[in-house]
This record gives structure tokens, sequence and C-alpha cells, in this order.
């Protein structure tokens, strides 16, 4: 993806065990993954059934590296992990029918039908948000914010229009998020009524934007994180109230999404996909490694490993190697 466009939920708590229940029907696991704290820590001793993930990867910078590193983590704990190169639609699907394992990338509402249907069939397991802080809406470059400008709501002031030339803009026309651009346009909210919408393809909208920033120029338009325009172009997402882009500001759920037959053959693995969660600045600073700066996948996701070894330790916190080894001794050496 150069990105979803879909964006739109609120932000959720990650994975609980009440949640894992529901999603589950009041099933218990089948290995014992019993519905409480320490039963679910005992039951990573548990062999998993399963040495290979298969994982769900649309074309998506951020999902894409997201991945890799997952991929790289889970290797010297004995898995490997089979890529596929699926869209989310025919991703839900896969898992639906048992021919995929996990999805790292269950954008919300976005993917809201896909979504409700697989959970309604119970054929998947909603593990919460892997990226916290995902949002998108009206975006301005820093200097723009510095002003004094933090709502939508002022761009019904004149003077700022003015300044902004009466343009948004925006990404393909017929995308989700252009389509709520015109429909605020046309219901006039924020003072839009008289402004334009300016849609474009992502890499064109983001050719102007690195021309405005190169002159310190105004210019207001759609915007997203986690993106590698966050950390490159200094961008403020503009506060939202009256929900163009979505509630709670434009927040997004992007969902760890297990198919269930999987979710109750391996604890060990289930726990460590619980567990991997980012922020949206640190997979905004890795998209733009691999993305913009156009590195190395295997390297950039490698790299991440090598920097961060905090976070590996709260990944696999209380997950052992598939044979029940140490899994986070396993990980250093293998760095």
């Amino acid at each position: 993806m150069t990105t979803p466009t879909l964006m739109t939920a609120t932000d959720t708590p990650t994975f609980s065990l009440n949640r894992i229940a529901q999603a589950l029907c009041g099933t218990l696991l089948a290995t014992g993954l019993a519905l409480a704290g320490p039963a679910l820590a005992d039951s990573a001793m548990t062999q998993d059934r399963d040495d290979e993930l298969r994982l769900i990867v649309p074309p998506w910078p951020g999902v894409t590296v997201k991945s890799e590193i997952f991929a790289q983590l889970i290797e010297p704990l004995g898995y490997t992990t089979d890529k596929q190169q699926l869209s989310s639609t025919v991703g839900y699907a896969t898992l639906e029918s048992g021919d995929s394992d996990a999805f790292l990338a269950g954008w919300i509402p976005a993917q809201q039908e896909s979504y409700d249907a697989a959970m309604e069939s119970g054929a998947i397991v909603d593990l919460g948000n892997n990226v916290n802080g995902a949002r998108m809406g009206f975006t301005v470059p820093d200097y723009v914010a510095e002003t004094g400008l933090t709502s939508a709501e002022q761009l019904a002031d004149p003077e700022i229009a003015e300044r902004f030339n009466h343009s948004v803009y925006s990404i393909e026309n017929g995308s989700t998020v252009t389509d709520m651009l015109n429909n605020a346009i046309d219901a006039d909210i924020y003072g839009l009524s008289n402004w334009r919408g300016r849609p474009s393809s992502t890499p064109g909208m983001l050719s102007e934007v690195e021309g405005a920033v190169k002159d310190k120029r105004w210019i207001i338009f759609y915007g997203w994180t986690p993106h590698w325009m966050v950390p490159e172009y200094n961008t403020v997402i503009l506060d939202d109230p009256k929900g163009v882009y979505g509630d709670d500001n434009g927040s997004s759920d992007v969902k760890t999404i297990v198919a269930k037959d999987y979710a109750e053959a391996n604890p060990n693995l289930l726990k460590l996909l619980d567990q991997f969660v980012l922020t949206a600045d640190e997979q905004s600073e890795f998209i733009r490694t691999y993305s913009l700066e156009q590195g190395d996948l295997e390297v950039v996701a490698r790299e991440w490993l090598v920097n961060n070894p905090e976070r590996i330790a709260t990944f696999l916190e209380g997950v052992t190697t598939r044979d029940g080894g140490d899994a986070l001794s396993a990980v250093e050496s293998s760095l």
C-alpha cells in the first residue's frame, strides 16, 4: 500500500482474554488455552502444532516491513513464514477457508464488511491493534500548525482559507477518503463549500506537499500515519471534531487477525502475535527507510530488530521457542 485509504476507527486496546473469549464464542482453545492469565502463560509451554505461519501480506509498505520483521523474529524460535501476497478482501476469504493463518493489517472500518463476515462465521480471532496511534485527516506541515492552526474548524476563517488558496489536496478520485472530503465540501462542513478538492495520485499529492514544504508555502492535504510523510515533512493532523475523516479525530484500528483453527492449535505463537505491537511513529520510520529511501526489505527489518532489543524483549515475554527453549536468547543469538 501506499496506505489503506480508508482508516477510520477509534483506537482499541490490544489483546485481552475477554476479547479472545468472545471471539472464540465461548469455546476453550483445543490445546488447553484457558481463559485466564496464568493459564495463557502456561499454555505457551505447549508445543505448537504448526512450524509454519502463512501470513497475508498486501503490497503496502507498512505491512510489508512489519511482516518481514515478524518473520525474522520467529525464525530463530523454530518457525518459518509463508508470506502470501494477497489483497485484504481475498485475505479474509483465505482465513475463513483455512488457506491462511494470520494478517497484520486489519484496518477497521475500512475492511468492516469482510471483517464482520469472518467474525460472524466464527472463523477468526481478533487480537486487537498492532499499531498504536494510527490516524488520518486534514494535514499540514509543522510550520503551518505552529502559527496556531490546530483544528479543521478554523478552515472557515476567510483569511486561513485564502492562505490555502481554498484548496485541499487529496488522493485518487473514487477513494473512500476523497469521497469523504467531497461530502464535506457538499455539506459545507467547516465552511468548505467554497473550497476545491484537488484529487491526484498519492505520489502526485505528495509531490505537491514536497514543493510546498521546500518553499514554506501553506498547504493542506489528506494525510495519515503511519507513513513516511510524517518524518519526511513533519506533518501535523488537525483536530476533526465533526468527523469528516471518521470518529475520534480519524483514529484508526490496525488489527492482528488470526484464523481460529490456527489460534487454537498454536498458543505459543498466538501469544507472540498478540504482543507484537508497534507505535505509528516506529512504523512511519521503517516505511520511510524501505519505501522512500528504497532500502532492501530484509536489511531494513533486520536493522530494526538489531536496534530495538528492548522491544524484542517485550514481544517475547512469556513466549518460548517452538520446542520450549528460551525465546529471547534464541533471537539475540541470531542477531
